[in-house]
C-alpha cells in the first residue's frame, strides 16, 4: 500500500511538471511566451493552478444527477491512476505483475469512456451530452484499429506480457524497424483515443463549449484534466514498450524515449488544426481501419 501511494504521488507530480513542459514547448513552437511568473521559469505554475482549483467552489447543476455527476470524474481519475500499477520500469521493478499485462492496461484504459458518457448525461446539458456522444463514437471507432495494431506486437513477440515483449526486443532488436508503418498508424490512433489535437472533437471549445465537462468546476474539473495527461504518459510508455525496446540501454534511455514520444504529441498539438467531426470519422473507418487490416493481413500471411 505504501508503494502504491508513493507511486500515485509520483504520478501526480509528474503530470504537474508535464503540463508545464507542454505549455513551454508549445509556446516555443508558436513563438510566444509560456508560463514565466510563478516560480523559476514558471516551474510552479501547475501547482498554483492546482491550489486555485482546490479552493474554488464545486458547483453542481440544479437538475443534474448528483450521484453520477460526482462519481464520473472520480471514476476517470481512478482509472487513470490504477493503470500505473501495471507499468514496469524494469524486468523486476513493478507493483503488480500479471501474465497478460498489456491486455490489462488496454482494457483498463478503455473503461474511461464510461466516465465521459456518465459525465455528459448526468450534467443534464445538451452541450455536455453532445460532447460525451462524440467521445463515445470516437473512442469506439479508433479502438478497433488500436486492437489490431497492438495484436501485431503480440503475434511477433509471442507474448502478452510487457516484460516478455521488451526482453524479446532486447534479444532480436526493436520492433520499430520492421513495424514502422504500424507505429505511425498507432500514433494517429492514440491521438484520437486521448482526445488530443487534431482529434479533440469531444472538447471542441469553439463548437460545443468544452464538451462533456462544461458543467464541472473546482477539483471535479481537475480530475478530467489529470486523467487525460496521465493517459498520455501511459501511452508514451506503451509505445516504448511495444516498439522502442523499453528499458533497453538502461533506465535513463528508457525515460528519454518516453519523453520523446510525449514531446511528439505536444508538437502535434502546437502545429495542426482540428479536424471536423465527419473528417475524424472518415479517417477512423475509411483510412486507419483499412490500413490496420491491410498491415495485419500482410504480416500474418508472411508469418503463417
Amino acid at each position: 500500500m505504501i508503494e502504491l501511494l508513493l507511486t500515485f504521488i509520483f504520478v501526480l507530480i509528474t503530470i504537474a511538471f508535464f503540463t508545464i513542459t507542454e505549455r513551454k514547448v508549445m509556446a516555443s513552437i508558436q513563438r510566444r511566451m509560456g508560463p514565466n511568473v510563478v516560480g523559476f521559469w514558471g516551474a510552479l505554475q501547475a501547482f498554483a493552478d492546482g491550489f486555485k482549483l482546490i479552493f474554488k467552489e464545486a458547483i453542481i447543476p440544479a437538475k443534474a444527477n448528483r450521484v453520477l455527476f460526482i462519481f464520473s470524474p472520480i471514476l476517470i481519475i481512478a482509472i487513470g491512476l490504477l493503470v500505473w500499477a501495471f507499468i514496469p520500469l524494469s524486468s523486476i521493478n513493478y507493483l503488480v505483475s500479471v501474465d497478460f499485462s498489456i491486455l490489462v492496461i488496454y482494457a483498463v484504459l478503455s473503461l474511461g469512456v464510461y466516465g465521459i458518457i456518465m459525465a455528459g448525461w448526468s450534467s443534464n446539458s445538451r452541450y455536455a451530452f453532445i460532447g460525451s456522444m462524440r467521445s463515445a463514437s470516437q473512442l469506439i471507432s479508433y479502438e478497433i484499429s488500436m486492437g489490431l495494431l497492438l495484436f501485431l506486437v503480440i503475434v511477433l513477440s509471442g507474448s502478452v506480457n510487457i516484460v516478455s515483449i521488451v526482453n524479446y526486443q532486447i534479444q532480436v532488436g526493436w520492433l520499430f524497424k520492421p513495424l514502422w508503418p504500424v507505429v505511425l498508424a498507432l500514433a494517429i490512433v492514440v491521438l484520437a483515443e486521448l482526445n488530443r489535437v487534431p482529434f479533440d472533437l469531444p472538447e471542441a471549445e469553439a463548437e460545443i463549449v468544452a464538451g462533456y465537462n462544461i458543467e464541472y468546476s473546482s477539483m471535479t474539473f481537475a480530475f478530467f484534466f489529470l486523467a487525460e495527461y496521465s493517459n498520455m504518459i501511459v501511452w508514451g510508455f506503451l509505445i516504448v514498450f511495444a516498439f522502442l525496446g523499453g528499458w533497453d540501454f538502461g533506465l535513463l534511455a528508457f525515460i528519454f524515449k518516453v519523453l520523446f514520444v510525449c514531446f511528439l504529441y505536444v508538437a502535434v498539438r502546437a502545429s495542426y488544426p482540428r479536424f471536423r467531426f465527419d473528417q475524424l470519422m472518415e479517417i477512423g473507418w475509411d483510412d486507419i481501419l483499412m490500413v490496420a487490416f491491410g498491415i495485419f493481413i500482410f504480416i500474418v500471411s508472411i508469418l503463417f
